[in-house]
């Protein structure tokens, strides 16, 4: 019998909240007043748990790196990522606009 080799991912890959402490290096409270603000995503289970999706660890670097580089309170830390991810997009849209994509 053979099998095909399929490579799997899980859309819904998440850790819980110590997990995720532990992987970014936050206090469990202060990833869940990061998540209250809204500069971190999660989901709460049926039992109020909090699981937060894999690609919030790099969000929880940013985060982590512009407070320490910069000195920023919480709202400055939602208003600074918000401009990044804007000239971000912008700088994409003008790569693309220039090889004609």
């Amino acid at each position: 019998m053979t099998y095909a080799l399929v490579r799997r991912t899980t859309v819904d890959a998440a850790m819980d909240l110590d997990s995720f402490a532990r992987a970014t290096g936050l206090h469990p409270e202060l990833a869940r007043r990061l998540v209250a603000l809204g500069l971190l995503d999660a989901r709460r289970d049926a039992t109020g748990r909090l699981w937060f999706p894999l690609s919030q660890v790099a969000v929880a670097g940013r985060l982590q790196r512009l407070r320490a580089g910069f000195a920023l309170n919480y709202a400055a830390l939602g208003l600074v990522m918000d401009l990044l991810d804007h000239i971000a997009e912008l700088e994409a849209a003008l790569r693309n606009q220039r090889t004609g994509v």
